[in-house]
C-alpha cells in the first residue's frame, strides 16, 4: 500500500466538496471553519486577490460583476450555443468570446477561460485538504455529470492541471455515488442514481455485486438543475412586483441578484417548512426616490405548480435510461438520491411515485459523490484494491460524412474503455487529404450533434474516388475522453490525434494559466504549505 494520498473532489455547479480515505474509511474534509460544502463561486477582489467558496458567494450581491458562479454550466461549451446565450441574459458577470468560439469570463479588464475559473475552485479544495491533512496534495479524482461530453470532460481535466492536480480519473457523478453507497456492503442490487444538482441532472442504472460496479445505462440533461427552480421563483417574484408597482426588477442586475438570493432561500424554506416568507429590504427606488421593499409568501402548492414541468423533465430522462438498460422501474432494487434539490418533498414524492419505492434514507445527497470519488482515488493508488468499475459512454460517437450527415461509430451506453474502427473511402478523384470531423450526439444530422473537433489526414495513396480506403479508429478511455486515429488501409500510413480543441485551450494556454494561477493568492489561505503534523 502506497503512503501517497489522493483526494476526491465533487466539482459541483452550486457547491463543491472534497473527501479523503483515512484509516480505511472515506470522510469529507472540513475547512478551518468546519464547513463541509463550499460554494463553487469565485470573487475577484480589487486588490488582486481572489475569494473562493462560501465567502465569495456573499459577494454575489455586493460585487456581482466580479463574482463568477454556475461556471460549470458553461465549461466546454461553444460561445454560440443556446446555453451560453441564456447565461448572458441572466448572469451579472461579462461573458465574451475567445479563440475557437470558446467562452471567456471578463472581470476587471482581464479575461479568464472556464477551466481557469474551475481551477480556482479546485485549488481551494486542494488548499482545504492540505490544511487539514498537513501535507501537499497533488493527485485527485474529479467528478463530472455522466452526460458531460468530451469537450466538457477535457475542460475539467485542464482545470485540474491548472490547479496543480494530477487528475487520476474523471469519474461520473452517479457512478461515484453508487461507489459510496456500495462501500463496505455485501449487496447484489440493481440501483438507480437520481442526481439532481444545481445545474445538471443525470440518472444512471448500475448493477452492484461484490466489489463490482457495472453501469448499465446513463442519461441526462446538462442544463437542468436547482438553478432552474430558483429561476421560476425569481420570475414569479419579479412579475408580481411588476404588477403591483410597474417596476421591473429584472432590468437592474443588482436587483436581479437580490431576487436570486431570495429565490434560493425561499426554495429551501418551502422545502423544509412548507411555506416561505420572502423579504428583500431596499430592493429598489420608485420614480420619486422612495426606497421600496419586496414582500411575498410562497406556499408549497404554489411552488409545486411552478416547477412540476421541470420535475417531469427528469422522468423523461429516467425513461430513456431504463429503456437503454432494457429494464422497467419495477426491476430496480434501490433508488439513491444525489444533489441538494433532492431534499425537496416534491422531488422525493415524485421519485417514490415513479419507481414505486422509497428512496434510500441515511445518504447525504451533498456529500455522497465526493465520498465515492475519494474511494476511487484511494483504489487507484492501491495496487491491491479489488473494486472493479465498468462505466459507459453517455453519448454516441460519430464521424461527419458528406452532405452534413454523420455516421455512428460507437453507440451510447457502450462500456468503456473501448476502441472501434470504421472504414471510409475518398469522395473525389485525386484527393490528397481528408478532413475528419468528430461528433457526439444521437442525430444523423451534424448540426444537431456536438462537434468535438476535426483534423486533417494526408499522406495516403492518391487514387480514384472510392478507391482509397481510410480506417478511422475511435478510442474512449476510462475518463470518457476520446482519441482518434486514421490509417490508409493499403499503405499503413497513420495519424493520431487527441481531441482537445474543444476546451478552447492549447497546451501553451494551459501552461500560461498554470503560471498565472500560481500567482493568484486565495484570500484566507497562506501561500505556504502548512507544517506537517
Amino acid at each position: 500500500m502506497s503512503d501517497e494520498i489522493a483526494i476526491g473532489v465533487d466539482l459541483g455547479t452550486s457547491y463543491s466538496c472534497v473527501a479523503v480515505v483515512q484509516d480505511g474509511q472515506p470522510m469529507v474534509i472540513p475547512n478551518e471553519w468546519g464547513e463541509l460544502n463550499h460554494a463553487s463561486c469565485v470573487s475577484f477582489l480589487d486588490d488582486g486577490s481572489v475569494l473562493v467558496g462560501n465567502a465569495a458567494k456573499k459577494n454575489i450581491i455586493a460585487a456581482p460583476e466580479a463574482t463568477v458562479y454556475s461556471a460549470k454550466r458553461l465549461i466546454g461549451r461553444y460561445f454560440f450555443s443556446d446555453e451560453v446565450k441564456k447565461a448572458q441574459a441572466v448572469m451579472p458577470y461579462t461573458i465574451v468570446e475567445g479563440d475557437n468560439n470558446a467562452v471567456r469570463i471578463q472581470v476587471h479588464g482581464q479575461t479568464y477561460s472556464l477551466p481557469e475559473i474551475s481551477a480556482l475552485v479546485l485549488k481551494e479544495m486542494k488548499a482545504v485538504a492540505e490544511t487539514y491533512l498537513g501535507r501537499e496534495i497533488t493527485k485527485a479524482v474529479v467528478t463530472v455529470p455522466a452526460y458531460f461530453n468530451d469537450n466538457q470532460r477535457q475542460a475539467t481535466k485542464d482545470a485540474g492541471r491548472i490547479a496543480g492536480l494530477e487528475v487520476l480519473r474523471i469519474l461520473n457523478e452517479p457512478t461515484s455515488a453508487a461507489l459510496a453507497y456500495g462501500f463496505g456492503r455485501d449487496v447484489n442490487q440493481r440501483v438507480v442514481v437520481y442526481d439532481l444538482g444545481g445545474g445538471t441532472f443525470d440518472v444512471s442504472i448500475l448493477e452492484i455485486g461484490k466489489d463490482v460496479f457495472e453501469v448499465l445505462s446513463t442519461a441526462g440533461d446538462t442544463y437542468l438543475g436547482g438553478d432552474d427552480f430558483d429561476d421560476r421563483i425569481m420570475t414569479w417574484l419579479a412579475e408580481d412586483f411588476l404588477a403591483k408597482t410597474r417596476l421591473d426588477l429584472r432590468q437592474n442586475k443588482y436587483c436581479l441578484q437580490m431576487l436570486k438570493d431570495a429565490a434560493e432561500r425561499a426554495k429551501i424554506d418551502v422545502g423544509q417548512k412548507g411555506t416561505a416568507d420572502i423579504l428583500c429590504q431596499g430592493i429598489c427606488q420608485d420614480a420619486n426616490g422612495n426606497v421600496m421593499d419586496l414582500r411575498n409568501t410562497l406556499s408549497n402548492d404554489q411552488f409545486n405548480r411552478m416547477v412540476m414541468d421541470l420535475v417531469q423533465r427528469t422522468f423523461k430522462v429516467c425513461d430513456e435510461a431504463l429503456q437503454s438498460a432494457r429494464l422497467s422501474a419495477s426491476e430496480i432494487d434501490a433508488v439513491i438520491l444525489v444533489g441538494g434539490p433532492t431534499r425537496l418533498p416534491i422531488i422525493r414524492n415524485s421519485v417514490k411515485h415513479y419507481f414505486q419505492k422509497e428512496p434510500l434514507e441515511g445518504i447525504n445527497p451533498d456529500q455522497v459523490v465526493a465520498l465515492g470519488a475519494c474511494l476511487q482515488a484511494h483504489a487507484l493508488l492501491d495496487a491491491h484494491a479489488e473494486t472493479f468499475l465498468v462505466d459507459v459512454t453517455p453519448l454516441s460517437l460519430r464521424i461527419g460524412t458528406v452532405g452534413g450527415y454523420t455516421e455512428k461509430v460507437i453507440e451510447k451506453n457502450t462500456p468503456v474503455p473501448i476502441d472501434r474502427s470504421k472504414t471510409f473511402t475518398t469522395s473525389r478523384d485525386g484527393q490528397e487529404k481528408v478532413k475528419i470531423r468528430v461528433y457526439q450526439g444521437e442525430s444523423n444530422r451534424a448540426e444537431e450533434c456536438e462537434m468535438l473537433g476535426e483534423f486533417e489526414f494526408s499522406g495516403f495513396r492518391i487514387g480514384y474516388r472510392g478507391d482509397v480506403k481510410i480506417e478511422v479508429t475511435f478510442e474512449i478511455d476510462t475518463n470518457g475522453m476520446v482519441n482518434v486515429s486514421a490509417c490508409d488501409v493499403e499503405t499503413g500510413q497513420k495519424t493520431t490525434t487527441t481531441l482537445t480543441l474543444s476546451s478552447g485551450m492549447s497546451e501553451t494556454d494551459i501552461q500560461r494559466s498554470i503560471d498565472a494561477t500560481r500567482q493568484i493568492q486565495l484570500a484566507g489561505h497562506s501561500s505556504d504549505l502548512p507544517s506537517v503534523a
